[in-house]
């Protein structure tokens, strides 16, 4: 390591530390404030008080609403400047990893930590394709009603339902995404716009030109779905 980057590892690595409660739990982490403003224009607007670098008198900070699997990555990269090697990890441990890589976007998202997010969703990504699994319906639910507006993890979510959707040998379709719909207005049209991209934007048949009796109700049901009384 260059004179240059030792000194600044050892003015990163010095002076006061923050305390960090995380989640309900409350896990602890003590972590530098040096290492924290360095990498964070929101760590430096909470913990120094002005732009002369003045300290503030915060020592601080809870995280209830954040998850403590997310926090513990974020801890990893800034001390250590990279994330876990997952090739070792079972197929249901690079799952977990996946998941966690989400929380630390979100923490990203709030710390302003472009390069970390972005690594975050690739990691993500990765974990998935190596372990041959993709979140259900209901985390598919959860992870885009919990990622901002226009983020990427809303775009993977719908267009990992709209893969599942189309491939002829899933059991998956609309009904499977219902809470979906329900719960985030936009999934639907995400999804929609996901499929046409992902087909190509192949044209249907004419559905004006063709078969008639492919439109025709049975006379016998009425249009509340019961037959004929007696």
């Amino acid at each position: 390591m260059p004179d240059e980057a030792k000194t600044l590892w050892k003015r990163l690595l010095s002076g006061p530390t923050i305390d960090f409660y995380v989640g309900e739990e409350r896990r602890h982490w003590s972590l530098h404030r040096n290492l924290l403003c360095h990498h964070s224009p929101y760590f430096e607007s909470e913990f120094l008080a002005d732009k002369t670098s003045s300290p503030s008198q915060r020592s601080e900070l809870e995280l209830p609403d954040q998850d403590p699997s997310g926090f513990e990555l974020l801890v990893k990269w800034l001390y250590q400047g990279t994330l876990d090697d997952t090739s070792d990890m079972t197929d249901e441990k690079k799952y977990d990893y996946s998941v966690a890589c989400h929380k630390l976007y979100l923490l990203c998202n709030k710390f302003d930590l472009p390069v970390l997010r972005n690594e975050s969703i690739d990691r993500y990504r990765q974990g998935l394709l190596e372990a041959q699994l993709v979140p259900d319906a209901e985390e598919i639910n959860e992870i885009y009603r919990s990622s901002p507006v226009g983020s990427p993890f809303r775009k993977l979510m719908a267009q990992i339902a709209a893969r599942q959707i189309m491939d002829p040998d899933s059991d998956k379709n609309a009904e499977s995404y219902r809470n979906c719909f329900k719960d985030n207005p936009d999934f639907a049209v995400d999804m929609v716009n996901a499929i046409k991209a992902g087909t190509g934007g192949i044209l249907f048949d004419d559905p004006t030109d063709g078969d008639e009796a492919a439109y025709h109700e049975d006379p016998t049901i009425r249009q509340n779905g019961s037959g004929k009384g007696t």
